[in-house]
């Protein structure tokens, strides 16, 4: 789920590939250029998401449009999910060992295909709504399907979009023909920072300790599954998915044929990001008009990842990357508080969920009525 890594692109499954994976035969040595702009790339790729995605977290909290609204992530969900990722994680190591990985990846990828359009489609749409032509008609649809009849009628789906949304959809399906034909770089990117961005955006941790409790239970997964076992790294170079960003460390020899990557998983984005998100929301609700916290995060995380990388390229090893960025994205901030006396805010600071806010402001409503 979250490592920092080089690695050699194998095309086939030919006898050399387990050579080329551990780089012991035929595998071209980059340039100091080309591998500082495949990391600088990396840290700016991983940056976008989080920044973006924290100042869209803000008003998405406050929206009531059901595909906007966030998913808040509870304490309790905190605790469980290192123990889901780990079982999903070794779940598909054998799966790849077992099975074809070639069919494995081909299923893998329709899935990942259709949740990229998706993804990158949302993505695109306030970008869309500030370039679409004021003289072009924006139609208005809706898709709804609905079980049984008169009283007992159920909506089962009710999603409304219009001229602007299509035109998302196409060129996101565009950008998804060319992954799944090609497995191209560029278009694995382009996915996996559409799905960074929705995370940040749309995962909220409802409060501070939650974060802490989620951070601490994957910084012992991450570090475990890197230095415990092979299974992170397997499953990470095995996976034909965009869910890690990768940029060529070859590019300036061989340009976009370029084909040894570095990577980094999206969960070294996801997961720091937020949290960062929550730090900015904070931030917001102390009505200062400042950005201490959310800017303390954001560079301690520029702090952590590049300690990984620099870690990564000194031993030539794999990083679990939250064993550098937790602690950064964490102690920072929580240092600052604990100088500024906001430590004990800090930690009581709740959010609600969309829907609990909405029922509130119902019932207030009707109080008044009565």
């Amino acid at each position: 789920m979250a490592d920092v890594e080089q690695s050699a692109a194998v095309p086939d499954g030919s006898s050399n590939a387990s050579d080329a994976v551990n780089g012991t035969a035929g595998r071209f040595v980059s340039s100091a250029e080309g591998t500082a702009l495949a990391y600088g790339s990396l840290l700016f790729m991983a940056l976008l998401p989080i920044f973006f995605g924290a100042l869209k977290s803000v008003g998405c909290s406050k929206t009531k449009n059901a595909s906007d609204m966030p998913e808040t992530i509870t304490s309790r969900d905190a605790a469980r999910f290192p123990i889901i990722a780990s079982c999903t994680l070794f779940g598909l190591y054998l799966f790849f060992k077992i099975f074809s990985q070639e069919y494995i990846n081909l299923l893998l990828s329709m899935y990942f295909f259709v949740l990229g359009i998706l993804a990158l489609s949302h993505t695109m749409s306030p970008f869309m709504c500030r370039v679409f032509p004021a003289n072009l008609p924006n139609k208005q649809y809706q898709l709804l399907f609905t079980q049984g009849s008169g009283e007992s009628k159920e909506e089962i789906v009710n999603y409304e979009f219009d001229t602007k949304d299509l035109i998302c959809l196409a060129i996101s399906s565009v950008v998804g023909v060319w992954y799944i034909l090609k497995k191209h770089w560029v278009a694995n990117n382009l996915f996996g920072l559409a799905f960074a961005l929705n995370g940040v955006e749309l995962l909220h941790l409802n409060n501070v300790s939650t974060g802490c409790i989620l951070l601490g239970g994957l910084f012992v997964y991450d570090v475990f599954w890197v230095f415990g076992t092979n299974v992170m790294v397997t499953v990470a170079k095995s996976f034909e998915a965009p869910i890690k960003l990768v940029f060529p460390q070859d590019l300036l020899e061989r340009g976009l044929d370029a084909s040894n990557f570095a990577m980094l998983g999206l969960g070294d984005i996801v997961i720091p990001g937020i949290f960062i998100a929550l730090l900015l929301r904070f931030d917001v609700s102390l009505k200062k008009n400042t950005r201490t916290y959310f800017y303390t995060s954001f560079l301690a995380y520029i702090f952590g990842l590049g300690l990984t990388i620099f870690v990564m390229h000194t031993f030539k090893h794999a990083q679990p990357a939250l064993l550098y960025l937790v602690p950064a994205c964490v102690g920072f901030p929580v240092l600052v508080a604990l100088f500024k006396g906001e430590l004990t805010e800090m930690f009581r600071y709740e959010e609600s969920s969309p829907e609990e806010g909405s029922s509130k402001d119902e019932i207030t409503e009707s109080d008044k009525d009565k």
